[in-house]
């Protein structure tokens, strides 16, 4: 079996995508950029004009189109705020000059479940969310995941990620295998997980968890999946899930610090970090 190879660079993805990686050699792309929300990072500044941040996204989706296979599959988490929720569909109209949307997925962060009486069950609230006082807004429970390819027609390993029949009869009505697996669907929950200290646990103001990036590349499909690139890693949540699946992975990282807090999360005494 080969070494699984594990690269972080402190870089900008923008000038060493193609020079770090060949053509079409990209599987699969699993990245959060920064969404241009005034968010507080460490060293990116998150109050471009709209215009700007959008040649921005433009410039690097260029570079990722390079790289990625022919059967490749970019996922792309981006949220917005209360007060600009164009943010992510602007984003995706300029991604739309270099791939196809295939699949729209919905981060569900937070959710309610009304009690059901007829089934003995209590109302259901679980997750998080940063709560806001705007009588005008709601507050912000989801994000979106944009899955991107070159032409619209990438097969996907749906059961990766499948959820047993609810109603077991559905099996053999819809299940052409028997088994008690049907399609998760676009509506993905997935809970942060409780921290103690956020500048210790959680260094980063904007990353989603490992567990996201893990359901994408299983989705993808792992038996075709060799290569996973993160150009914008954060803290590495998507090298983290690179890592449990034994996959190969390149990230881009311009901020140290982050970069540091990476590296020591993927344990650099067993892995040779670059």
């Amino acid at each position: 079996m080969s070494r699984q190879n594990l690269k972080l660079y402190n870089e900008n993805c923008l000038e060493n995508l193609s020079r770090r990686l060949s053509p079409g050699s990209v599987d699969v792309v699993v990245t959060s950029p920064p969404y241009n929300l005034g968010i507080a990072y460490n060293l990116y500044d998150d109050t471009e004009s709209r215009d700007s941040y959008l040649d921005w996204i433009g410039q690097w989706a260029r570079e990722i189109k390079q790289v990625l296979a022919d059967d490749g599959s970019i996922f792309l988490n981006i949220g917005s705020k209360p007060s600009d929720l164009w943010g992510p569909h602007e984003v995706l109209f300029e991604l739309r000059n270099f791939f196809q949307l295939q699949n729209e997925i919905h981060w569900i962060k937070s959710i309610t479940i009304q009690p059901d009486h007829s089934q003995n069950r209590a109302e259901l609230n679980i997750g998080h969310y940063k709560p806001i006082n705007s009588q005008r807004y709601l507050n912000q429970c989801h994000e979106y995941i944009f899955h991107l390819t070159h032409n619209d027609d990438v097969q996907l390993d749906r059961k990766a990620i499948g959820v047993p029949y609810k109603d077991k009869s559905n099996i053999k009505r819809w299940g052409r295998d028997n088994q008690d697996l049907r399609c998760r669907g676009n509506t993905w929950f997935i809970p942060y997980e409780t921290i103690q200290n956020r500048q210790k646990d959680r260094p980063h103001p904007a990353s989603f968890p490992p567990a996201l990036a893990e359901m994408a590349i299983k989705l993808h499909g792992l038996e075709k999946t060799r290569l996973v690139v993160d150009p914008f890693l954060g803290i590495g949540n998507s090298a983290l899930a690179a890592q449990q699946l034994k996959l190969d992975f390149v990230g881009f990282e311009i901020d140290p610090d982050y970069l540091k807090t990476a590296r020591e999360r993927l344990g650099e005494q067993q892995r040779q970090l670059f």
